[in-house]
């Protein structure tokens, strides 16, 4: 939804080149991202934390995600609806931020570390929990962003909701790796893309909710949870008990959403 007082602007035309003025914005960011995704990560492996493998599951993370973009953008998908304005926008710059960092986190998975126990490399352990910190609070400055800006739109609604699935995933996926709870907590970060795979075979369930503050508080709970459990102070069986607590309420929530749209 728009805030009143700002009115959506025309469909951006093509240039010569074949890109609308909002494909040419939004190319440069994602260029821009990618490049400074590619330097952080070398800097990464350069310090010895990683090797090479960092640098190229990082890549190919953001690359993903860059290429959902940019495929959202392509006029065949009706970007006068998806997004009405000819800038990429701030918000979307800091939700791009945030991919980008989600890569660089993402690129640990399957690393020789982080690994159990977490008291072995306390640094890079409390590193993890500033980064997925700071992550998880740039969350707040988007939404905020697009409204006064007046640059909201269906895509940096659903840019912003995917990101957040993917950091829930990945999070899941480092809080298994590093020993603080069992493959089971990875239900928390697979509900979304199960949700939607249901969804492909009862359609129903792809029918718009209303935005809800149980659903995003729920979200929060889940990021700031994951994170908590990450934390080389937690011992492992904490951890893994606010992990389930966690995957108790948001598979609540989950419920009531597939009740609401049986109805």
């Amino acid at each position: 939804m728009k805030p009143k007082g700002h009115r959506p602007l025309s469909p951006p035309a093509a240039t010569a080149a074949g890109l609308t003025a909002l494909q040419q914005d939004a190319l440069k960011h994602l260029l821009v991202g990618a490049l400074g995704v590619l330097v952080a990560s070398s800097m990464l492996v350069g310090q010895g934390f990683f090797n090479l493998g960092h640098t190229i599951k990082t890549m190919v993370f953001f690359g993903a995600g860059a290429w959902l973009i940019w495929r959202a953008l392509a006029p065949r998908s009706g970007n006068s609806v998806v997004h009405p304005h000819a800038r990429f926008g701030p918000a979307n710059r800091v939700t791009l931020l945030r991919l980008a960092l989600v890569a660089l986190i993402a690129g640990m998975i399957g690393e020789p570390v982080p690994a159990a126990p977490l008291a072995s490399t306390p640094g890079l352990a409390w590193a993890i929990v500033v980064l997925a910190t700071l992550t998880a609070l740039l969350d707040a400055v988007d939404g905020h962003l697009a409204r006064r800006s007046g640059l909201a739109s269906a895509l940096g609604a659903r840019f912003d909701m995917e990101t957040d699935a993917f950091f829930i995933l990945v999070l899941c996926a480092l809080v298994v790796q590093v020993g603080q709870a069992g493959p089971w907590i990875l239900a928390s970060g697979l509900m979304r893309y199960a949700f939607v795979g249901a969804a492909r075979l009862w359609p129903w369930l792809s029918a718009p909710l209303q935005p809800s503050k149980r659903r995003q508080t729920v979200c929060v709970v889940q990021i700031t949870t994951l994170i908590v459990c990450l934390g080389p102070i937690i011992p492992p069986a904490l951890a893994a008990g606010l992990a389930a607590l966690s995957l108790v309420l948001l598979t609540a929530s989950f419920a009531i959403d597939v009740r609401t749209l049986s109805r």
